[in-house]
């Protein structure tokens, strides 16, 4: 206190002239946020001056005053001295009065009145919202005037201002008459408090604003909860003005003249509210779950898009009962979901406290600026099932499934959606989202999900079904060797090449062809030369030459493990691919002197005898060379190397987990059943379709 004493700066507090008037509650300030020295300040009889200048100081003294004023308050102390006098002039400051140091020193002391309202004045079951609404209901623009300040440049000012509003609004949700609240919420919600609260959260004054911005989105949840926990109640008049309403702008005269034979009829119709999507006939009781709150956003939905409602109900009307949209189920469906998203059940506080302080990662996750416009996602929400109906051609029995991915699209969407990301961009995304990569997302949760429950089991599965699909495909290999394959023995340019270079080697032709196939019980591989490709294929007996298999010590290539496919699944569809490289090769080796040996001295002979090549092969293509390396690999019991081979294992290992998983019908994966033939009648040339993919062998 600069050697003042508490007596010392009590008295000045009411001196005649203006400049000791001012330092000395300019000091005060500084000091009163201390409780010991509070009490004593209080002792020495500084309340009733530190009232009369809050009453008809100006300028700076009154800044300081209120200041002052509100960090006594805080301590709760001094509301004997809290008069309707003092709440009417300060509300009157807030409204009329330009100086921001002072309009921040107004806000706060109305802050700490509505918060902790006082015990010792006449009505001792008033609440701070009771206490200021007379002087507030005579100061029209007092509300507008708050939220105008929200967007001021100064960011203490804005944060005084919110915080005020959270107050009145906590308190008036807390204590006041349920008819009163939602007049007041509804009231600050047209004088655009979210707009203004959005824009603040997205801004980067978000810092500075952090903990009145978290209680306001804090107290939207409060509010959230408040409405869901509220039953439809038929015998509450703005609860049965609703349901009726929903009954009709839904226009039922024209879809019951639309869909009966008799036009015109009057008779009412007994699927009343089933024709809107309820499960039955008694809408309130549908509403159990979600509450009043189901009932807002559906009535929400209806009333901004009455002409789109209407459509969508006479379109589905023309439906086979069991693939129409229930469009109030699914109402309630998105309205659950939104709520479990945003965990409103879940309050912020104490996780609030320590958000300021924490990583800045979590910090902005924190904020959640999508939830305060519940209304609009509601709305895309919804319009996104109706969309993924008509697209999966969903039917009733469906319901769940829609519904789930539905869920996955808000997470996706709505929840990785970061804090500065405008909320029109977001229904956009929502109502375009594209069902093909909405279906891959819930095939990784649902692996996620499956991992994390059965961990063990779930990679034992996946084991087997690799597995499976391995043999599945090595099967489908060494059909392609039974099937046999042409391969060109010699090269020449042809004439229009022009010079050799590197450029021409594409250019080359084959001037002779040899014919490669497998024998029926897999021991020899039969061969032939020829001058030119004959029609049919040659049979095994026209292929004078053969190599035992016995006798064969490895295959090698130079196919490139990573060579690209000619397209995602070319090993199955392309019987004739694009060209590869000429200078591609496969190279069987083997111990030919193995064939003069005994068995006994067999083995002998290999480990001295050095490799010697028993046929050179000349793939096409990409898909033929993995077929033929593969193939004669896994004929010998070894490991594929093909990048086609292993995406065809992971393909078909996969299908099998996602089927396994999902325990869905094929359609819903936007596939085919496969329907596998019976192997009876059939020789070692067919086909299959799997998929989409035809499967030869």
């Amino acid at each position: 206190m600069d050697s003042l004493s508490v007596s010392e700066l009590v008295e000045r507090l009411g001196s005649d002239e203006e400049s000791v008037r001012k330092m000395a509650v300019f000091k005060l300030q500084n000091s009163i946020g201390d409780p010991s020295f509070a009490d004593v300040f209080i002792q020495e009889g500084g309340l009733p001056k530190l009232r009369a200048l809050a009453l008809h100081a100006t300028g700076n003294t009154l800044a300081y005053c209120l200041t002052s004023l509100s960090r006594l308050l805080e301590l709760d102390k001094g509301w004997d001295h809290v008069s309707d006098e003092l709440i009417k002039r300060i509300v009157e400051l807030v409204v009329a009065q330009p100086l921001v140091n002072v309009n921040r020193g107004a806000m706060s002391v109305l802050a700490a009145i509505v918060g902790n309202p006082s015990r010792r004045n006449s009505d001792p079951d008033a609440t701070g919202f009771q206490r200021l609404k007379p002087v507030v209901e005579s100061h029209p623009q007092f509300l507008p005037s708050l939220v105008e300040k929200m967007t001021s440049a100064d960011h203490a000012l804005c944060a005084n201002s919110l915080q005020l509003i959270n107050a009145l609004m906590r308190d008036a949700i807390a204590n006041d008459a349920d008819f009163e609240w939602p007049r007041f919420i509804k009231q600050l919600q047209e004088l655009g408090v979210i707009k203004s609260v959005y824009g603040l959260m997205q801004s980067t004054a978000v810092q500075d604003l952090a903990h009145p911005l978290l209680e306001f989105q804090s107290l939207t949840k409060v509010l959230l909860k408040k409405w869901r926990e509220e039953h439809v109640d038929m015998e509450k008049s703005d609860h049965r003005r609703a349901v009726r309403g929903l009954h009709v702008a839904s226009i039922p005269e024209k879809v019951e003249t639309d869909t009966k034979s008799n036009k015109g009829s009057k008779k009412a119709n007994p699927t009343k509210w089933r024709r809107l999507g309820f499960e039955t006939e008694s809408p309130a009781f549908e509403f159990g779950t979600t509450g009043f709150l189901g009932l807002m956003d559906l009535t929400d939905f209806v009333y901004k898009n009455e002409d789109g409602f209407q459509k969508l109900l006479l379109e589905q009307s023309a439906e086979p009962v069991g693939q129409r949209c229930p469009i109030a189920r699914a109402s309630l469906a998105v309205t659950s979901i939104l709520y479990e998203h945003f965990d409103v059940n879940k309050t912020d506080d104490t996780e609030h406290r320590h958000t300021i302080e924490d990583s800045r990662n979590r910090f902005e996750k924190a904020f959640k600026p999508l939830l305060l416009h519940w209304s609009r996602l509601h709305t895309s929400g919804l319009n996104s099932f109706i969309r993924l109906w008509k697209t999966a051609g969903a039917q009733s029995e469906d319901f769940d499934k829609i519904e789930e991915l539905v869920r996955i699209l808000v997470e996706q969407i709505v929840g990785q959606a970061p804090r500065m990301k405008d909320v029109k961009d977001v229904e956009e995304e929502l109502v375009e989202f594209d069902i093909q990569r909405l279906r891959e997302l819930q095939m990784e949760l649902l692996e996620l999900t499956y991992e994390d429950a059965w961990g063990h089991h779930l990679r034992q599965v996946r084991d087997e079904l690799n597995h499976e699909a391995l043999q599945f495909v090595k099967e489908q290999r060494i059909r392609c060797l039974l099937q046999g394959a042409w391969f060109p023995q010699t090269m020449n340019y042809g004439a229009e090449a022009g010079p050799v270079t590197s450029k021409t080697l594409s250019k080359t032709v084959p001037t002779a062809w040899r014919f490669v196939r497998l024998s029926h019980n897999r021991r020899h591989l039969h061969y032939a030369d020829f001058e030119e490709k004959a029609s049919p294929d040659p049979k095994l007996d026209a292929l004078r030459e053969k190599i035992d298999l016995s006798i064969v010590s490895s295959v090698v290539s130079n196919v490139s493990a990573s060579a690209p496919s000619t397209s995602s699944s070319s090993t199955l569809t392309t019987r004739e691919p694009a060209h590869a490289s000429t200078s591609t090769k496969i190279t069987i080796h083997g111990h030919v002197a193995a064939r003069n040996h005994h068995r006994q001295s067999s083995d002998a002979s290999k480990s001295t005898q050095k490799e010697t090549v028993l046929l050179q092969l000349h793939p096409q293509s990409h898909t033929l060379a993995s077929e033929w390396l593969d193939g004669l690999l896994m004929l010998l019991n070894q490991q594929p190397i093909t990048a086609d081979t292993s995406k065809l294992v992971s393909l078909i290992g996969g299908y099998g987990l996602k089927i396994r998983l999902l325990n869905v019908r094929f359609e819903d994966v936007g596939i085919e059943e496969p329907t596998l033939p019976s192997r009876e009648g059939l020789d070692d040339e067919y086909y299959y379709s799997m998929g989409g993919m035809e499967v030869g062998g």
